[in-house]
């Protein structure tokens, strides 16, 4: 990678990081609520009618599982994507040499 790709320090390139990250994580609230829906609609017809409870503690199982591992993985490719990564300093070739 050249010194002089853009990357998270240009102000302008990380608006239009941020931006698809947003976007990324707006589209998979959407999956993310059709995932609560599809488990919902699993659970009613496995065991037929659930009680409020087992409906919001599902709902907030899965659906924020989706959103968690949604936004640490967007977060990774974020970071790879700009080039943050390859600007890390690894102090163990300092060891190895």
């Amino acid at each position: 990678m050249t010194d002089d790709s853009p990357d998270l320090s240009d102000p302008e390139y990380a608006r239009f990081a941020w931006r698809r990250y947003r976007r990324l994580m707006g589209w998979m609230t959407l999956a993310s609520l059709a995932a609560v829906g599809g488990a919902l609609l699993f659970l009613r017809w496995s065991y037929g009618p659930l009680s409020i409870h087992m409906t919001i503690a599902t709902a907030l199982g899965v659906g924020l599982s989706v959103l968690l591992g949604t936004a640490l993985m967007g977060l990774v490719f974020l970071s790879s994507g700009t080039g943050h990564d390859e600007r890390i300093q690894d102090f163990s070739k300092d060891d190895d040499e």
